[in-house]
């Protein structure tokens, strides 16, 4: 039985200086407006694998891109499954939790995603374009993606790499979830600053659209932030479906919204703690945007 308060272990990287964003300040807030209804103690993913048997669950948080310490997260998560740990965000998500493949896999069933493939004969199925991404199917923030002409693309060594168009797309919007309720939305009107983000109001359009990959990826309970662009031509096309540590932005939106999220995450953690579940793509009458 847990206790009246629940000992969470938050796992997070208070020094990873990532481009454009301080981890540490949005850390920092989450973990203290939790502390309200919950013991929080927190510690560097490489610490986690080690001190998770003290607590009720782990909270996985602004952590950095596994890349750099592959070896110890892939511990942590054989520990977690051997002693069946609570693990906020669960471990069964399928986006970027488990590597890109997932793209690969949109692709091949029609959702509205930057087309992506990974051999050389497949290259045919990409439509036109100047210049290709090729990114890691392990990466993260932008590490190892690189941009190549298309009269190179035989030169590419293929296997672990994913290929894509370069998309003219007119801005990138990202749409952040608790569970499956909409919190926030936010939209970089610049390509050319990724985190030069401002509030974005979406319509029923833009909701049923990043709903669709909220409702693919099927976790039961956790944060989720759905990447997209916006084309030229006006559709919305998924970067990435961040669904192991997503970046929240939560110093941009109003304190309203900051505080409607506290209270989402609270109640998800809580649920999650008992064992509930919920009903997924269930209709929400909490939807909230900045």
């Amino acid at each position: 039985m847990l206790a009246t308060r629940p000992a969470l272990l938050y796992v997070t990287d208070l020094a990873y200086e990532a481009r454009g964003r301080r981890y540490c300040d949005e850390d920092i807030f989450l973990a203290d407006r939790l502390r309200t209804d919950f013991d929080i103690a927190l510690c560097h993913p490489l610490n986690a694998t080690a001190l998770m048997d003290g607590f009720d669950a782990v909270v996985v948080r602004n952590s950095g891109p596994v890349l750099g310490y592959r070896q110890a997260y892939e511990a942590f998560r054989e520990r977690a499954v051997a002693h069946d740990a609570l693990v906020y965000n669960p471990l069964t998500g399928r986006g970027d939790m488990a590597g890109k493949r997932y793209l690969l896999e949109l692709t091949a069933a029609g959702y509205p995603v930057i087309p992506t493939v990974d051999r050389r004969e497949d290259l045919k199925r990409l439509p036109e374009s100047d210049a290709y991404v090729v990114k890691p199917k392990a990466g993260a923030d932008s590490i190892g993606l690189s941009f190549v002409p298309r009269d190179e693309l035989d030169s590419v060594t293929y296997g672990d790499v994913l290929v894509q168009p370069r998309v003219d797309f007119r801005y990138e919007v990202s749409f952040y979830f608790v569970d499956d309720a909409f919190q926030y939305a936010l939209y970089a009107p610049d390509p050319g600053q990724r985190w030069g983000l401002e509030p974005y109001a979406p319509t029923e359009a833009d909701l049923a659209f990043a709903r669709r990959f909220i409702g693919w990826n099927t976790l039961d309970h956790g944060i989720q932030r759905v990447d997209a662009c916006r084309t030229r031509e006006g559709e919305l096309l998924l970067v990435e479906l961040e669904d192991l540590n997503p970046y929240l932005s939560l110093d941009l939106v109003p304190e309203a919204t900051r505080l409607a999220f506290i209270d989402a995450l609270t109640s998800s953690l809580q649920q999650f703690l008992r064992g509930e579940s919920r009903t997924l793509n269930s209709p929400r009458s909490d939807r909230r945007s900045v």
